[in-house]
């Protein structure tokens, strides 16, 4: 099962490393909000060569994220885990940046042949 969610990166978490059966092992967990009228925050794990995305993720950015939910079984208690298999970046976001608005102080200037009295209307 896969599932997708989009949000923005709320905090990427400290990688972690291990040795194990198998060789060396490398996780890197990541939380986003999502957006709605109660956004929530929802933690991910990658495993792995993910991590490296991961690591160039800023706070803030918007992201989709497709991912595989498994619960497994350990001494009575039921852990879930959300593993992150693909992180798409919203390349919309960083194309039109804010190349469309003016700088902030033209915002404040007043319209050219009319003098600035403080006065909103």
């Amino acid at each position: 099962m896969s599932i997708e969610i989009e949000g923005n990166v709320f905090k990427v978490l400290s990688e972690v490393s291990g040795e194990g059966r198998n060789g060396r092992w490398v996780k890197q967990d990541f939380v986003i909000e999502t957006f709605s009228d109660y956004p929530k925050k929802i933690c991910f794990s990658t495993w792995g060569d993910k991590t490296d995305l991961v690591k160039t993720l800023s706070t803030g950015e918007k992201i989709k994220v497709s991912f595989n939910p498994e619960s497994r079984e350990y001494n009575e208690k039921w852990y879930t885990d959300l593993r992150a298999w693909k992180i798409e970046r919203d390349t919309k976001a960083k194309s039109s940046g804010n190349s469309e608005m003016p700088p902030i102080s033209e915002y404040n200037a007043p319209p050219e042949g009319e003098e600035n009295d403080d006065i909103p209307f």
